[in-house]
């Protein structure tokens, strides 16, 4: 028995190891500087929760290559911007901390997983309390597809095509899928 290139696995998996997530890491940092053809003016911001310390590796891993400059790294909580605060609960407890002008700045938004786009949307708009960016860049671990608005990572570790309802964990340990079934959800 074969299994078809479609069929699903009812129960966790893998699909990056810590390895692969290091590795994704460090290419993400060197195609940011090669993008910005330096890091004069840059500065990351990690969206809560997930995306924080993908925005401290990554910027760890820019400073170790440019080292001339010091890349400026914040957090941004996203809950109060998001469009859905009606629908569904908000879970305060994570901290903006952003002790930086954005203003001039190309700012490069982190964030572990790309789904909808609306954690983007309400990150954006978010920035906007700490000044006015030169331009917005986005870096996202995994890109897994189910767009709701037109929003396109810049920089991705992986691009990982899920179902609607299945669940993804990017941790530094690795990236986990989890079926709906399989999550208890």
């Amino acid at each position: 028995m074969f299994l078809s290139i479609n069929a699903r696995l009812d129960t966790p998996h893998e699909v990056m190891s810590a390895t692969d997530v290091r590795r994704a890491i460090v290419r993400i940092a060197h195609e940011i500087i090669e993008r910005n053809h330096g890091v004069e003016g840059l500065a990351i911001v990690g969206l809560q929760r997930g995306g924080t310390w993908i925005a401290e590796a990554i910027t760890k891993q820019i400073n170790e290559i440019e080292t001339s400059l010091t890349v400026p790294v914040g957090a941004l909580d996203v809950s109060l911007h998001r469009d859905d605060i009606g629908l569904r609960p908000v879970s305060l407890g994570a901290i903006t901390n952003i002790p930086f002008d954005l203003t001039g700045a190309t700012v490069v938004l982190v964030d572990d997983v790309l789904f909808t786009g609306r954690t983007v949307r309400a990150a954006m708009e978010g920035l906007n309390n700490f000044g006015r960016p030169r331009a917005v860049q986005l870096a996202v671990l995994i890109d897994r597809g189910h767009r709701e608005l037109p929003i396109r990572p810049d920089f991705v570790g992986k691009n990982l095509p899920t179902q609607q309802d299945d669940d993804v964990s990017a941790t530094s340990d690795g990236v986990r899928i989890m079926p709906k079934n399989a999550s208890g959800k």
